[in-house]
């Protein structure tokens, strides 16, 4: 045997992703509570620290690691920068406290002929001063070691225990013999917007709401004023590159491109435009140019929003790839590039790459330098089109070299396929993940599926955006559920998760969708669409209010601490989050029934809201301003999708009088 054989047992360590394969998420600030089994053979105290430390430095953060029940230690570390960390558990036997636990049994027992534990316990005192040196902790040890010496039974008993020799003994014990747990656990650490977010996505050349003519970048702020007015500070663009000409679909999908339709954004590359090279690192000529680009992303950042961007790895049959490069692409037995296929579609307008060509090494070197590309020009944030469709260990290794150069890299992966390969996409470096909640509608799905995400394990690595609609998704309860399905789902996407978003058109209730599919008709993926943005019956106001009440509330900033409450009614769902110290606390009654009014009794928690049963607190509405006097865990509420779907709740307790009357905070 090589290695130094463990003198403590350490397993079981929490919370961990795959044995230490992939690295926890948390954001600047975020604690995380760390425990593990910790024992060691015979009767021997054991002392254990969980560390901490920034990747790759050399000195580690510590502190105490607390016992449990039945050999479980637990600790809570907290990382105060962005940027890659990791964390282990270190224990030991220690010689000080087991001769004390030894010393305490024999002195109990009556026994007072200790001279020569009492040598041994000044022998340890001692060995600490010589690891605490010529420092005035030395000093201390030294003259309680020489005191310990000349001690008798009783004194020595004493002194064992003195309070400012223990704390010292902890802080200089002897850690020769320690075990140190590895692998250590990989920690990524994000900024804040990475968290806690509203997302507004708009197609650019459709900012102005033209039927006949698309809008450029530089036409494009009053859509985003507009979006920065109702809250939200993300704004996404699907790809502005240039649109390749073969094969461009045409109208709701039509194999033919009638003249004027502006293609498809996601077919990209058009050799014959764009001064940049027509691919990937251009853009689409009638949006505008570059300098228009990065004038556009100066203006979002003065607006206090950032931008983000489609990263689509798709080229059309006139990308510049395919002609530098043809050796990157799917081949027939002819010879001829395969275009993309999910039977029964086919997308003659799209080349699919090929990422295990002879060649991969610089395709994937030229995909990462895409990203790059866009970093350099002030984009922090990216979509990313299907991912599941491309090779995990890829985007394992793009995101760390991204990552590398710009740590603050937000990456939202849109996959809606499998579990499993989601939760790899989102182990492996995904900031984000596109979720099932498009799909999950009634009460009992919802509280399955929150609880699911909010807590362990996959709270530790899958931090979930939940998408309204998208530009490819019309879901059937938006379809048939009217002006007060967009409220229920506004409510629903805005207050339990801390990063939301909307594809446009969703506050204005579009819901026209091709027959019997989830899309919709006359998609501007196709075309310039036409739209007045405050149509009647838009819920403008309703989504501008929720997104003030998320930024105005922290409980509404934390992922993990949504709690389900019971509602007496199988179409309310009801469920609070909180901070720890309860001075910010947060309750929402919604119906999920967007067709008929319903009520329920509701039960909360009063206790663990340090409310007590008799007392009366307040229910402030958030939405509407309205204060209702509870008592009592049990309380009447009654909803009516046309114009009340929730209640958004601020618990107000009462904290005492003033001139007779109750005040509440």
């Amino acid at each position: 045997m090589t290695k130094k054989p463990e003198t403590v047992v350490i397993r079981r360590i929490t919370p961990s992703l795959d044995n230490a394969r992939f690295a926890l998420k948390r954001t600047v600030g975020g604690g995380i509570t760390v425990e593990a089994d910790i024992f060691k053979e015979g009767h021997d105290e054991v002392a254990a620290l969980l560390k901490w430390r920034r990747a790759g430095e050399k000195a580690w953060n510590e502190t105490p690691m607390r016992p449990m029940q039945n050999d479980r230690w637990t600790a809570t570390l907290c990382v105060m920068s962005e940027g890659a960390w990791e964390y282990t558990v270190e224990a030991w036997g220690d010689v000080f406290f087991s001769w004390q636990h030894e010393l305490e049994k024999k002195f109990a027992a009556g026994l007072r002929e200790l001279q020569s534990e009492i040598l041994e316990g000044a022998a340890f005192i001692e060995a600490a001063a010589g690891r605490a040196g010529e420092t005035s902790d030395g000093e201390a040890l030294r003259k309680s070691g020489a005191a310990m010496r000349v001690a008798d039974a009783e004194q020595a008993h004493d002194l064992a225990h003195d309070h400012s020799l223990c704390a010292l003994m902890r802080v200089y014990a002897d850690r020769s013999l320690a075990t140190v747990a590895e692998p250590y656990h990989p920690v990524w650490v994000d900024r804040e917007r990475a968290a806690f977010a509203a997302w507004y996505e708009f197609f650019p050349r459709s900012a102005e709401g033209n039927a006949d003519s698309g809008s450029t970048f530089r036409q494009c702020l009053s859509r985003i004023d507009d979006a920065k007015a109702m809250g939200f500070d993300v704004i996404y663009f699907p790809p502005i590159h240039p649109i390749g000409t073969s094969n461009r679909k045409g109208r709701n999908n039509s194999l033919k491109c009638e003249p004027g339709e502006p293609g498809v954004p996601y077919a990209i590359g058009n050799n014959k435009q764009g001064v940049n090279g027509g691919g990937h690192k251009d853009v689409a000529p009638e949006l505008g140019t570059l300098e228009d680009f990065d004038w556009l992303v100066t203006e979002i950042h003065k607006r206090g929003m950032e931008i983000a961007l489609d990263f689509a790895i798709n080229c059309s049959p006139d990308h510049p790839y395919v002609h530098a490069h043809p050796e990157w692409f799917f081949k027939r037995p002819d010879g001829s590039i395969k275009y993309a296929e999910n039977p029964p579609k086919k997308y003659e307008d799209v080349y699919p790459l090929n990422f295990h060509n002879a060649n991969w090494r610089e395709l994937w070197d030229e995909l990462r330098d895409v990203i790059l590309f866009w970093c350099e020009h002030g984009v922090g944030i990216f979509r990313v089109d299907n991912p599941h469709t491309k090779p995990v260990a890829f985007w394992e290794w793009v995101i760390a070299e991204v990552k590398a150069q710009f740590p603050g890299t937000v990456f939202l992966s849109e996959a809606f396929t499998r579990p499993k390969m989601m939760h790899e996409l989102a182990k492996l470096g995904f900031t984000q993940s596109y979720t099932y909640f498009t799909w999950r509608n009634t009460k009992q799905e919802l509280a399955d599926y929150l609880t699911e995400l909010t807590t362990p394990p996959m709270r530790d690595f899958f931090r979930a955006n939940f998408f309204a609609n998208t530009p490819d998704i019309l879901p059937e309860y938006l379809q048939h559920g009217g002006r007060p399905a967009f409220l229920i789902r506004a409510v629903l996407a805005a207050m339990t998760v801390p990063v939301y978003g909307i594809y446009s058109g969703f506050e204005l209730c579009e819901n026209a969708p091709v027959p019997g599919k989830e899309e919709y008709i006359d998609s501007e993926k196709y075309q310039f669409k036409s739209r007045d943005w405050n149509a009647p019956g838009n819920i403008k106001d309703y989504i501008t209010r929720l997104n003030h009440i998320r930024r105005d509330n922290r409980a509404l900033r934390e992922y993990d601490n949504l709690r389900l409450h019971t509602a007496e009614n199988d179409q309310i769902l009801c469920f609070s989050k909180s901070t720890a110290a309860l001075d910010n606390l947060i309750v929402v009654v919604v119906t999920v029934d967007p067709w008929n009014p319903q009520s329920a009794f509701v039960h909360l928690p009063i206790e663990l809201f340090g409310i007590g049963a008799d007392d009366e607190y307040v229910m402030e509405d958030l939405l509407t301003g309205e204060k209702f006097h509870w008592r009592g865990a049990r309380n009447f509420i009654a909803l009516d999708p046309q114009n009340r779907p929730a209640h958004v709740f601020r618990v107000r307790r009462a904290i005492g009088r003033e001139l007779g009357e109750v005040v509440f905070a």
